[in-house]
């Protein structure tokens, strides 16, 4: 069993034993109930007190579970938090660390709670696209008043234990326990021992003074913060449901309601994209053949090359998580830039409250600056952030050969180059990694990690392992050009070339794919990046894939010196100091004369063939990649597109949102935009991969 049982001075103890977070797994349920059975049947035991093992009490539902007969069998959630609402003898319920989800509805449930300071407490289900499904909806506000309550379960966010016991009138916890938890629940079940009647949470009353006005402002609220999740909304249903049946004594109406709530979220598409994302965030993690026990190196220094835009990003990340980072540069003023650059960035966050002065002064303790890469001599792991170029990578990689530690990770932040490459410049390919991290490097999330055919499996461990020390979702990668994000998006830039070609306008390409979800289209992306790095690409192209047909507006826009946002004009106009895009009327008559050049007809294009070539576009791609080994699954590639790209979290990332239509039907429709003529017909057959799912009937992701 995953919950042991032992008797201490007339009070029964359940320890719930299921690492890491003491999942409510089936055996852990089975436990749990044989345990409180146990303590009723007993007449030597007064009290119950309910704990945890480690570092928690309970994360909720164990997610191993999820989706298997498991999840459902008896004693299932729901039964259990019966048996204890029935219980014949006080249960306390005596919680630390983390008390979420389930966890936090199996407390409730409980007749007392005691907590450990500084205890993580929440209702997160609403990060997964449902509402709580086991009463939290309906006793959490009994316990904490309305307003807290609902609060906690339309963000979903962790609320600290004592916070919530310095609220007026709250019943959540008894007592805050300082110092041994389980010996003060002890004490505490002994002196309420003999109490009666039982208390119950389902038996407190529940009021607002103005509950139609507060719903109504809650429900306006929460639509116009997450218009396309249901789940917030159904919150304050559910939340509002409690209120109501409180006026009329039926508990158990709420609890109807609740599950009815739950069940039906759980079959919408937002729920299937967030729960997808959810694992898929998970599963990134493991790479197929590194076990979990591989050795890993130390990384207790760090030294960056390029004190620029990513290298003063990058280095941020490793000063926030506390790990000392050396910066080179080759001249005085660049490296005085970058450093200053970094002030402004912290600065800036002191001055909204983000961060505290002591922390800012803090991590600019950790950063030091070198003009010689005999600075970086002791650097456990090095990041080059140079210019683009294979030629300027050959000469750091070799330097750096020459002047590392052996045993240090050598990491290129290249965007699209060979990193076998780059390798074979040193004598230690076995060392040498990508580290793609994503503009601004400390906001974005992702990191691709490129996986060199030389690159050893310790390093691979010990790079992902560095990334969640520094709050990132590591994808890895095999070496391809622009491996998997900038690989994709570069059939997605094409379609959008080819669409204004045969008629639209870059708002209309934008407005379309930003009503889908995306955070922004494909030429306000443009602008944002610098057109001249898709330019210099594209020249790299004409040279190495002649047959790649692509739209000359981009290179016509370049040759107009329209960069984008830093050079005040791009496919947009912008104004001085100003990030609002402005349509273009220069840019519509230069797209309007290469169709007359062309011979083509502008024609009316609707928002869905728009949309649909350009996410289309990204699968068939897609698929070629995971095809090839370079992805090993088709979740690392929806977290690539969630985290760097802005792709709809909604959606759950484009092989998700593929699955949801039915692989059958984007075959269907990419036949069809085959047909065009203006279109790139060879794309568009079905990667060899897509085509065969489509006939088998399967999907990308199982």
């Amino acid at each position: 069993m995953s919950a042991s049982y032992e008797v201490r001075d007339g009070v029964a103890v359940i320890t719930l034993n299921n690492p890491p977070v003491n999942g409510l797994g089936y055996e852990t349920r089975r436990g749990i109930a044989d345990g409180v059975d146990r303590a009723l049947a007993d007449p030597a035991v007064k009290a119950v007190v309910l704990t945890g093992a480690g570092r928690a009490f309970s994360g909720g539902a164990d997610i191993r579970e999820f989706g298997s007969p498991k999840a459902i069998q008896e004693p299932n959630l729901l039964s259990l938090l019966k048996q204890m609402d029935n219980a014949t003898k006080p249960v306390v319920a005596a919680v630390h660390g983390t008390v979420m989800g389930g966890g936090l509805e199996l407390a409730l449930s409980c007749h007392y709670r005691v907590a450990a300071p500084g205890t993580n407490v929440a209702l997160p289900e609403v990060k997964i696209g449902l509402v709580p499904g086991a009463g939290g909806t309906q006793r959490l506000p009994r316990v904490v008043g309305v307003e807290t309550a609902l609060n906690m379960i339309v963000k979903g966010d962790p609320v600290k234990s004592e916070v919530l016991a310095g609220l007026p009138g709250q019943q959540l916890f008894q007592k805050i326990v300082d110092g041994d938890l389980l010996a003060g629940a002890i004490a505490f079940a002994q002196e309420i021992a003999d109490a009666r009647p039982l208390p119950r949470v389902r038996d407190l009353p529940l009021t607002h003074p103005n509950a139609d006005a507060f719903f109504q402002f809650a429900r306006n609220t929460v639509k116009a913060m997450a218009p396309q999740f249901p789940a917030p909304a159904r919150c304050v249903d559910c939340v509002e449901q409690a209120v109501a049946n409180a006026r009329s004594g039926s508990f158990d109406a709420g609890m109807t309601y609740e599950r009815e709530a739950f069940m039906a979220l759980m079959m919408t598409p937002e729920c299937k994209a967030l729960r997808h994302a959810f694992f898929a965030e998970r599963a990134a993690s493991k790479i197929p053949d590194v076990a979990d026990d591989t050795p890993v190196r130390a990384i207790q220094t760090v030294g960056v090359i390029g004190a620029g835009t990513m290298g003063g990003g990058i280095t941020m990340n490793f000063l926030n998580a506390g790990i000392p980072v050396t910066i080179l540069e080759m001249k005085q003023e660049a490296l005085d830039r970058g450093i200053a650059t970094i002030r402004k960035n912290y600065e800036s966050q002191v001055k909204k409250g983000k961060l505290k002065q002591d922390k800012y002064e803090q991590r600019m303790a950790l950063l030091s600056t070198t003009l010689d890469y005999a600075g970086l001599k002791d650097a456990d792991l090095i990041i080059e952030a140079v210019f683009e170029e294979m030629g300027v990578k050959e000469k750091v990689f070799r330097t750096l050969d020459e002047v590392a530690k052996s045993g240090a990770i050598l990491a290129s932040n290249t965007s699209t180059l060979d990193v076998n490459q780059i390798a074979s410049f040193t004598k230690r390919p076995q060392d040498v990694v990508g580290m793609h991290f994503f503009s601004p490097a400390n906001v974005m999330k992702l990191l691709e990690v490129v996986r060199g055919e030389k690159t050893a499996k310790d390093v691979l461990a010990t790079v992902m392992g560095i990334a969640k020390v520094i709050r990132k979702t590591a994808v890895v990668s095999g070496v391809c050009d622009g491996f998997i994000g900038n690989r994709m998006i570069e059939q997605y830039s094409r379609q959008a070339g080819f669409l204004l070609e045969e008629g639209c306008t870059p708002e209309q390409v934008d407005k379309a794919i930003e009503k889908f979800g995306f955070a922004m289209g494909p030429f306000r992306m443009g602008d944002l990046a610098g057109n001249d790095i898709g330019w210099a690409i594209r020249k790299r192209r004409y040279v190495e894939k002649p047959n790649m047909r692509y739209s000359k507006t981009a290179d016509l826009l370049c040759e107009m010196g329209r960069y984008g946002q830093k050079t005040g004009a791009g496919w947009y106009d912008y104004a001085p100091g100003q990030r609002k895009p402005i349509p273009s009327p220069v840019v519509v008559e230069m797209i309007g004369q290469h169709r007359k050049d062309l011979g083509i007809t502008p024609r009316k294009i609707s928002a869905d063939e728009i949309v649909h070539r350009l996410v289309f576009s990204l699968v068939n791609e897609a698929a070629k990649i995971l095809e090839e080994g370079i992805a090993s699954k088709a979740s690392d590639i929806d977290m690539v597109y969630l985290t760097g790209y802005g792709f709809p979290l909604f959606r759950g990332g484009p092989m998700c949102y593929a699955d949801t239509v039915g692989l059958f039907n984007v075959v269907q429709q990419m036949k069809r935009f085959a047909q065009n003529p203006h279109d790139d017909a060879s794309f568009w057959q079905p990667a060899p991969l897509l085509a065969k799912l489509a006939a088998e009937g399967k999907s990308f992701n199982p």
